[in-house]
């Protein structure tokens, strides 16, 4: 029996998942983590930065499925335009782009040395 909730969870959250890259955004965003760990791989990081590269991209698409889902039950629910639900999906969107600015400056830490070391 609770074999079967655990294999129906990951199978729900599998789904969810799937259904989710289908997504324009997270395209973008698997591209740039996919580039991320080619970079990382090139230039051999240590295990805190993998370690930090691996929790900022997890972050940004965490919160991007969580925007994703805040503006599908605002459609389903309240399909009209409203200026206090886009409000909601704007800051929703917001929290995407704050976490991808750290992801980013996380990356610059991280990679620009190396980058910069590799040139001399």
């Amino acid at each position: 029996m609770i074999f079967k909730k655990i294999k129906n969870s990951f199978k729900y959250a599998w789904t969810g998942f799937i259904f989710f890259i289908k997504e324009r955004n997270i395209k973008i965003h698997l591209l740039v983590a996919l580039l991320v760990i080619i970079l990382g791989i090139v230039l051999s990081i240590n295990t805190l930065e993998w370690a930090l590269i691996t929790i900022s991209i997890m972050v940004v698409i965490s919160l991007e499925i969580i925007n994703t889902v805040i503006e599908n039950i605002f459609d389903l629910f309240h399909p009209e335009k409203d200026g206090r639900i886009m409000i909601i999906k704007d800051l929703a969107a917001a929290a995407v782009f704050v976490s991808a600015i750290g992801a980013v400056i996380i990356g610059l830490i991280i990679f620009l040395p190396l980058i910069f070391q590799r040139l001399q």
